[in-house]
């Protein structure tokens, strides 16, 4: 338990150094000049680097000791935060996005795998839940503080203090258990198969996709809430705290997740939780009251709250044994994809059609994902034919 402890701890601190700052990304590019299809743009950087690099990391994390990777991640991080405050300039947050993103997949792959393998498929759905928790928690801390730090100070002030907060998850890190080769599993130096040939397991494309599907969500409305709250006159502290109500009500809908789960079973949580975020969604342009905009951004926190863990798990129990890093390489991948690409094309439509039209079709898109969710796999159309 002291190990998982650690763990949580580490990804805690390491994404709080993000939520500084990632929500307000858009408003201090705009800042410098930036229009609705820079800020896409600079969006897809975050993704384009982790895309082509996380299954090679995923397949190094597999041959490294657990450490290595997360001291080196934090590290790249805490430069890549740093650079906007050293040169504050738009072409500096293109290379700090692109930093910041290969940090965390390096981090959060090896984080994850280590959990995966501590944990048994009796608390596997547990121990993933309480590191996506902390994750959440950081979610709500980190665009309180970058929205205090931005209002008051500068947004200089903001990357500088969470370039500086990255020590601690640096640290920490030196406390975790460092793998010899001879402890490698023998198989995990054997050749094996591409990455892409796992995608012949059916449980595991729906886990990406639901993946995908959530994690895009969040970072369209991370990246164009700011800029739809701003047009009614709301300051960046509000923003940050709306924000941050949706983090907070990712927290506590996780607290419930193995009694949701055990309850209605997996798979109706899954496509029920993206089904509410995508009618979240639709409210959002509905919405330009404060209080109102709280309560569509904790709705859509209730429903993006469950797809990443229950996502996590199923990936993990998919994967063969000595290839678990390049199975959860290939989902942050996937994610990455769909991060870089929907930007690129939120951006268009924001700059086509206005901020609102954004959110109609991001929640378009995740109803659709919904449906897809609920549809029966192979095995469970084999199930149901030997049932009848």
């Amino acid at each position: 338990m002291k190990r998982l402890y650690l763990i949580i701890a580490i990804a805690f601190m390491f994404h709080l150094m993000m939520g500084i700052t990632r929500p307000f990304i858009s408003l201090f590019a705009a800042e410098l000049g930036a229009d609705t299809f820079e800020i896409g743009m600079l969006a897809s950087t975050y993704a384009l680097l982790p895309l082509i690099l996380a299954i090679p990391i995923g397949k190094a994390a597999d041959r490294l000791s657990d450490r290595l990777p997360i001291l080196l991640g934090i590290t790249a991080a805490s430069a890549g935060i740093a650079i906007p405050y050293l040169f504050p300039y738009l072409a500096s947050l293109y290379v700090s996005q692109a930093l910041v993103g290969i940090s965390l997949i390096a981090v959060m792959i090896t984080l994850q795998k280590v959990i995966g393998h501590m944990s048994v498929s009796a608390n596997r759905d547990q121990h993933f839940g309480w590191l996506t928790v902390s994750v959440a928690l950081s979610g709500v801390a980190g665009p309180i503080v970058g929205g205090m730090l931005v209002q008051y100070y500068s947004y200089g002030t903001a990357f500088a203090a969470a370039a500086a907060s990255g020590l601690l998850p640096f640290l920490l890190s030196f406390a975790l258990p460092v793998r010899s080769r001879s402890e490698i599993h023998p198989r995990e130096q054997e050749k094996t198969d591409s990455a892409l040939s796992l995608l012949r397991i059916p449980m595991l494309r729906k886990a990406l996709a639901t993946s995908a599907l959530v994690l895009y969500s969040r970072d369209v409305y991370i990246a164009y809430f700011p800029l739809f709250a701003s047009q009614f006159g709301m300051s960046v502290s509000t923003i940050g705290w709306i924000i941050g109500v949706q983090a907070l009500m990712m927290v506590i809908v996780r607290l419930f997740l193995s009694r949701l789960t055990a309850k209605f079973g997996r798979e109706i949580v899954l496509w029920g939780s993206i089904a509410l975020a995508g009618c979240a969604f639709l409210l959002v342009p509905l919405s330009h009251e404060i209080v109102l905009c709280g309560f569509v951004s904790a709705l859509m926190g209730a429903g993006l709250g469950c797809g990443q863990p229950l996502s996590m798990t199923t990936t993990y129990n998919a994967s063969p044994p000595h290839r678990t890093g390049e199975v959860l390489g290939l989902r942050l991948a996937f994610n990455r994809l769909t991060q870089m690409i929907a930007p690129l094309f939120f951006g268009l439509v924001g700059a086509w059609a206005g901020i609102v039209a954004v959110f109609y079709v991001s929640g378009t898109f995740l109803i659709g994902g919904a449906m897809f969710a609920a549809l029966p796999d192979d095995a469970a159309k084999k199930k149901r034919a030997e049932k009848a």
